[in-house]
């Protein structure tokens, strides 16, 4: 197993962490009613996403916080979305990169949650 070194490999990981999301019980339900039928565009936006972070590709323009801050996202779900994001991480990955994701993944999680009105109350 190697490190996170190129687009590629952040493709590789965006795409391979969205198919079990797509998939869980818990997380479908909300990422099927905002996204709907434009999983393309949001495959692309989240590679260029951590392939800025990861890779300082600059590709990435927007703000995330204020697209989740209306969605009813409780506790259980950034709990859920860490934990299938991490285990992809080991799964396909491993090295400073790897490492660097899941830190920047846990910070993302905590942050949102801790702005989220929905889960705010389940700290």
């Amino acid at each position: 197993m190697s490190d996170i070194h190129s687009e590629e490999d952040i493709t590789t990981l965006v795409h391979s962490f969205y198919a079990r999301v797509r998939a869980d019980e818990i997380l479908s339900p909300i990422f099927d009613e905002v996204i709907k039928d434009d999983w393309d565009k949001h495959l692309q936006k989240m590679c260029d996403f951590w392939g800025t972070l990861l890779l300082y590709t600059r590709k990435y323009v927007g703000d995330p916080m204020s697209k989740h801050l209306p969605l009813p996202l409780e506790k259980a779900h950034f709990e859920r979305w860490l934990a299938l994001f991490n285990d992809t991480i080991d799964n396909l990955f491993e090295g400073t990169n790897a490492a660097e994701a899941k830190r920047r993944a846990a910070n993302i999680a905590r942050i949102m949650q801790n702005f989220s009105p929905f889960a705010s109350s389940e700290k």
